[in-house]
């Protein structure tokens, strides 16, 4: 039971900075989520380097790693709303913004996540 609470508890945080940071960085003229992108890169490297603390030198416990890693970082980024975003692109005909918003929140998450990675090494 203490395991839920602390990955609810952790995804709830994560959320609603999730969402502020959206409301802040979604740019509503031009329909570019650079929220969602910059929560989802964000996240990436948060994650990498949270859970390369913990395979370095067990320098994170499990509580931290559920409240930290499977909470904040999974309520945090969000894999819904980029797939809604790509397809809002796809349906306007934005093709352009669709393969860089694809192509980037790919690319920059995986190098977030071996950047933070390496970060801790």
């Amino acid at each position: 039971m203490k395991q839920l609470a602390l990955v609810f508890v952790g995804g709830g945080v994560g959320s609603v900075l999730r969402f502020l940071v959206g409301k802040w960085l979604n740019n509503p003229v031009s329909g570019i989520p650079y929220g969602t992108f910059a929560a989802n890169v964000i996240g990436s490297l948060l994650i990498g380097i949270i859970l390369g603390i913990a395979a370095k030198n067990n320098g994170v416990t499990t509580e931290q790693s559920l409240l930290l890693a499977s909470g904040f970082c999974g309520g945090f980024t969000t894999f819904s709303t980029f797939a809604y975003e790509a397809h809002v692109f796809l349906k306007d005909g934005n093709f352009t913004h669709f393969a860089l918003y694809t192509i980037g929140s790919f690319v920059l998450g995986f190098l977030a996540v071996f950047l933070g990675m390496h970060l801790v090494k």
